[in-house]
This record gives C-alpha cells, sequence and structure tokens, in this order.
C-alpha cells in the first residue's frame, strides 16, 4: 500500500467537516495520486493507475466478492468531454447553478467552476467520491458543494438549477432507465441537459439530440481500447 502521510494528516482534517469519514479520506489518498486529466490538463484530480488495488484498499471490511467499484478513481471518457466542453464553452456556465450527476471524481463540477459557475453541486452516492471530490476540489483550488444522497427520483426545476450535466453512466439499464427520466424531467421543468457518452451499451440514441464530439484517450485496462469517441447529448422532451 502506498504511504499515505503527509497527505492522509489533511484529510482527516477536512473530514470534521464533511459527509465521509476519515477512513475514506485516507483510503482515496492511499489508492491513487493527483494526476492532471488527459483531454483536461487545466484540472488535476486523485486518480489510480490499477483498478484492482482501488478495490482492495476500499472494501473496509465489505464482501470480497463485491468490492464497491471505484468509478471516482478515473477520469473517465464522458466526464472528461464534458469537463472539456463546458472549459471550451464557458457560455454554457457563466454565473450559472450547475448539478453534477453521478459525479464520480467531481471532474465536471470542478471544471463548471473553473469555466465561471456561480455553483456547482457534485452528486454522487459513494461516500469514496464524496472524500476524492472534496479533495479533487481543493487540489484545484475551486469550491463545490457535495451531496450524497439519491436524486434520480426527484425533478428539479429551474429555480434550483440552470444546468445539469452527466458523464458515462449508460452501463447498467435500470441505472439508465431512472436517469434519462430524471434527465428529461428536468429538461421539460426548464433545465439544460447535457449527458456525455462514449457509446455505453444502454444510452438511449432515440431519445437523444447531438450536441458535440471529442476524441479521448483511454486505457486498455479499463476500456480495452486506447481511445474513444465520445459524444456530448442533451434529452428529445415532448416540448421540444
Amino acid at each position: 500500500m502506498p504511504s499515505v502521510s503527509p497527505i492522509a494528516r489533511h484529510c482527516a482534517r477536512a473530514a470534521s467537516d464533511q459527509l465521509p469519514g476519515v477512513e475514506h479520506y485516507i483510503a482515496v489518498c492511499a489508492s491513487s495520486k493527483l494526476l492532471p486529466v488527459p483531454l483536461v490538463p487545466e484540472v488535476t484530480i486523485y486518480a489510480a493507475e490499477n483498478a484492482y488495488d482501488v478495490w482492495e484498499i476500499t472494501r473496509l471490511g465489505d464482501d470480497a466478492d463485491e468490492p464497491p467499484v471505484p468509478y471516482w478513481s478515473f477520469p473517465w471518457a464522458g466526464g472528461q468531454a464534458l469537463a472539456r466542453h463546458l472549459l471550451d464553452h464557458p457560455e454554457l456556465v457563466r454565473g450559472r447553478r450547475v448539478l453534477d450527476l453521478a459525479a464520480g471524481s467531481g471532474l465536471v463540477a470542478i471544471a463548471a467552476m473553473k469555466a465561471g459557475a456561480r455553483s456547482a453541486v457534485a452528486n454522487d452516492v459513494d461516500p469514496f467520491a464524496a472524500a476524492a471530490q472534496e479533495m479533487n476540489a481543493r487540489a484545484n483550488e475551486t469550491t463545490i458543494e457535495i451531496s450524497q444522497r439519491d436524486m434520480l427520483d426527484e425533478t428539479v426545476t429551474a429555480n434550483q438549477f440552470d444546468l445539469v450535466v452527466a458523464g458515462d453512466v449508460c452501463y447498467e439499464r435500470r441505472l439508465t432507465d431512472r436517469l434519462i427520466a430524471f434527465l428529461r424531467r428536468a429538461k421539460e421543468n426548464g433545465v439544460d441537459v447535457l449527458l456525455a457518452d462514449p457509446g455505453r451499451a444502454y444510452l438511449p440514441r432515440h431519445q437523444l439530440d447531438e450536441i458535440a464530439s471529442y476524441d479521448v484517450a483511454t486505457t486498455l485496462a479499463l476500456e480495452g481500447v486506447e481511445g474513444k469517441r465520445t459524444t456530448i447529448w442533451t434529452p428529445v422532451t415532448d416540448c421540444d
């Protein structure tokens, strides 16, 4: 296991006013290191070099056959494309309230703040993700809000957020169905919506309009290929 000091001491202090426990911050520190995001070098995040190392360190007594999936520990293609898009088009977020749904590392929320957003909420139910989000925000000298509740059965409106973003989340059917329904409700209530996807199995293309595309470098270990064409979409609603 990599040494966690002195970084772990900083993470333990940060834990006093955050939802995750000290053990979540220490696990993030022990299993990852600050690295620039390939498509978004303006942002550095705590990223892992080996997923299996992360699973071992973050298990924390869970069933060995069902370790937590460390989505927070890699800059996935969808998140990279969204972050690049927001930084290249700051008018999309400048002065606006942003919700980064299923945020993982918080990369897109951090990019939104760097692009001039008024506020950004990184939402993810995983406490390891929440710890990583707080640490990544500090590393990039930004401030984001962190939410761990499951929001997918809620309805957000233009009184709450101006833009909802989600990256690389269409990898499981039930989650995709819930997420697309959430995004459609948000758009029908006057919220702008962007969804980025590198061609996951459950992406409902017939319900989406294409906005932009990016070529994103990936790894053979994670994706089986060295790059993925990643598209940014917005949902089609009955109002369109």
